[in-house]
């Protein structure tokens, strides 16, 4: 049977079927997204509950105790980390890669609203999910600036505009403003004025809350016309809480600045954010896992013109970080990569066969079984990341052979005396069969990564699909478009024999290489003893340097970012916390290879305990640099060792993080561990599990 018969015998048919894939194959080009690696993320939703003036003990016994025991009953559900520090729990949940995300989080809210009755009465608001990993670096870092307006309300605009618009946009997990400051007023209290007039704490906070609230306050009904009271009692200036009565002693109303002071402050005096030494407040986007972190981006760019434009005229809104600069940086350097190995592979096409006619029609063979395989891509959702192209870029020694074996046999026959067609249908009869096996074993060699479980099969199974999909590409081609060219486009006497003059010079280096080798073989077997020793000596260092190569799951990145975490004593005041921040930072943006420095201070889900603080590096680009970015973290490490009072420790950010770790764990555990485990407190101000 000859598969290629009715291709070879319809050559306008057969061209506007590879037409047809080369057309689907660029619109599956143009619709691939663009990404570091393949999605490999674990489905992960981050719960956050904040309960203001409680210890750690209190989070973690009132708080985060009973929700992690509704948690427990999830299904899916393969682990947990918590952590409670003074007045906020956060509780990070990691799903198995089975399970979608958006029913995951369905189930956390059921789990929510059923630990509601166990959940302390006076918490300010319910505990709140965000499909994010925590250790997911932001893919876009923003920052807000003024010169004119207070950080209050630059903060408030970053809550009220920019993050609720910014949340709504596809693929975007999460928006943190970090060194926001919140107005409020604080109530500062004399306790031996309290104790005089024999009043708590509690009556004082119970006062103030009934004295400000915003309720209905119903409506007058007459015959005629009825009225709604529409009247606003929440207080907002400090005199009307200074003459707030809290109690009445011996007849006479004691009122809040009787026994203290009120002052306009902040919600939290213990936060700050600062870009270069500037105060700001600090978006950082994180995406929700699974999302394509160069469509997110590109997406929140989009909008960012609408939302400057819609800020107040002294705020400065900048880009302060992009992470999908190196991932598209990378991915043109495979892409180059891609089509440097074809043009290689044509060209050493060209110098063996020594024909133009030849030549083209693996040259087109070669490109077009690349490009159709963009099409079947599309369809499975993959994208064009390092691991996709790489399959490409290997491919492209395998889908040419095909090609070239089908040629090979009909040039035979040519050579023979057969006529171009004739020869066409002969060999395209004999070497069918063959192809389909060479193709057949090639895929066999890909079956143990199709069928990998976990997080290393959903890593290289893209990889393995896109060089199957592009080797059956080839042996579609190879069996409809090339036997057709070759009967339509060679002729007799198209391929030059050995004897011809022609690329006498490439002809000559040849036959030199087949005379080279000849004489080595000859020594080779000639001394078969010294030859195994030397295959011994070979597998025994191989083995060596197995064992000392530095192993992990995938190569260092550099993306062009250093994240660093500062800590302190438990017992250093904020104001010390700020000077020791401003020095590390100072010296972090005296190094040349730095641009630019964001840091913030304060209790976050970013940092745990308010004497921990973060600071975003952003690095020049990669051809400005004198170094790594893990180099330069060295670094600037090096030169912070020397401050006094605070620990600094620096990271180069990963285009991919695995898993969903705290950024402080001191202990961590499985579903299975969750009945065993004892809180341990840290400094008494941070409990994890």
């Amino acid at each position: 049977m000859n598969v290629s018969s009715p291709f070879i015998a319809r050559p306008i048919a057969t061209s506007l079927l590879a037409v047809a894939l080369l057309l689907i194959g660029l619109l599956g080009y143009r619709s691939l997204p663009v990404a570091a690696l393949p999605q490999v993320d674990f489905p992960t939703i981050q719960v956050t509950t904040q309960l203001p003036g409680a210890s750690a003990d209190t989070m973690a016994s009132l708080v985060t105790t009973p929700l992690e025991r509704q948690f427990g009953l999830i299904a899916g559900l393969t682990s947990m980390v918590s952590s409670s520090s003074e007045g906020e729990s956060f509780i990070t949940l990691q799903f198995d890669l089975s399970e979608n995300i958006d029913v995951a989080s369905e189930d956390v809210q059921a789990a929510i609203n059923a630990a509601k009755g166990v959940l302390p009465a006076n918490l300010p608001y319910p505990p709140a999910y965000s499909k994010v990993n925590p250790a997911d670096p932001p893919v876009i870092t923003l920052s807000l600036t003024s010169d004119s307006l207070p950080m209050t309300q630059v903060n408030d605009i970053a809550d009220t505009i920019l993050a609720q618009k910014l949340s709504q946009i596809t693929g975007v997990g999460r928006v943190l403003t970090e060194g926001g400051q919140r107005p409020a007023f604080r109530i500062q209290l004399n306790p031996a004025m309290l104790a005089t007039y024999n009043i708590s704490l509690e009556d004082v906070r119970t006062a103030l809350g009934k004295a400000n609230v915003n309720l209905p306050k119903g409506t007058f009904d007459g015959p005629q016309q009825t009225l709604t009271l529409d009247v606003n009692d929440q207080i907002e200036d400090a005199p009307t809480y200074a003459n707030i009565i809290i109690a009445t002693h011996n007849g006479t109303n004691v009122r809040v600045k009787d026994v203290g002071d009120v002052v306009q402050s902040l919600e939290n005096t213990k936060v700050g954010g600062w870009v270069n030494g500037k105060p700001a407040v600090i978006v950082d986007i994180q995406r929700q896992p699974g999302a394509n972190i160069v469509s997110t981006v590109n997406l929140i760019k989009q909008t960012l013109p609408q939302l400057t434009s819609s800020l107040p005229p002294g705020i400065k809104l900048d880009i302060l970080a992009d992470r999908t600069q190196t991932i598209r940086a990378s991915v043109s350097d495979v892409q180059f990569t891609l089509i440097i190995t074809i043009i290689l592979v044509i060209i050493v096409i060209y110098i063996f066969l020594r024909s133009v006619r030849a030549t083209i029609i693996p040259g087109i063979a070669l490109p077009l079984s690349l490009i159709a395989t963009f099409a079947v891509m599309a369809l499975c959702g993959f994208s064009l990341d390092n691991l996709s192209l790489m399959a490409l870029t290997i491919a492209s020694g395998f889908v040419v052979d095909d090609a070239i074996v089908m040629i090979e046999n009909i040039v035979r026959y040519i050579e023979q005396g057969e006529k171009p067609l004739a020869a066409a249908y002969k060999g395209a009869k004999e070497i069918g069969f063959t192809i389909i096996s060479l193709t057949v074993s090639l895929i066999a060699v890909f079956i143990p990564l199709l069928f990998m479980t976990g997080i290393v099969g959903r890593l290289f199974r893209e990889f393995a699909l896109t060089l199957t999909i592009s080797v059956i590409a080839s042996m579609v081609i190879s069996l409809t478009l090339t036997p057709m060219m070759c009967g339509r486009m060679l002729k007799s006497g198209s391929i030059k024999h050995e004897d011809d003059s022609d690329l006498e010079n490439t002809r000559g280096l040849f036959n030199k290489s087949k005379r080279y080798y000849g004489k080595t073989l000859a020594w080779v077997l000639e001394n078969q003893p010294l030859t195994l020793l030397v295959a011994a000596i070979t597998l025994v260092a191989t083995i060596l340097l197995y064992i000392v190569i530095p192993k992990d799951f995938l190569p260092q990145q550099d993306t062009g970012q250093i994240v660093a975490t500062t800590d302190a004593g438990a017992s250093v005041s904020f104001p010390e916390m700020v000077r020791l921040q401003e020095q590390v930072a100072e010296i972090v943006k005296s190094d040349p290879d730095v641009t630019a420095v964001a840091s913030f201070l304060g209790a976050s889900s970013t940092n745990i305990t308010p004497n921990t603080g973060h600071l975003t590096i952003v690095l020049k680009q990669l051809s400005d640099r004198s170094a790594s970015a893990q180099e330069i973290a060295d670094r600037l490490n090096q030169k912070l060792k020397d401050i006094s009072g605070m620990v600094v420790s620096l990271q180069a950010v990963q285009d991919i993080q695995i898993g969903a770790q705290a950024s402080r764990t001191k202990y961590q555990y499985t579903l299975t561990d969750l009945n065993s485990v004892e809180l341990t407190d840290w400094t008494n101000k941070f409990i994890t599990r």
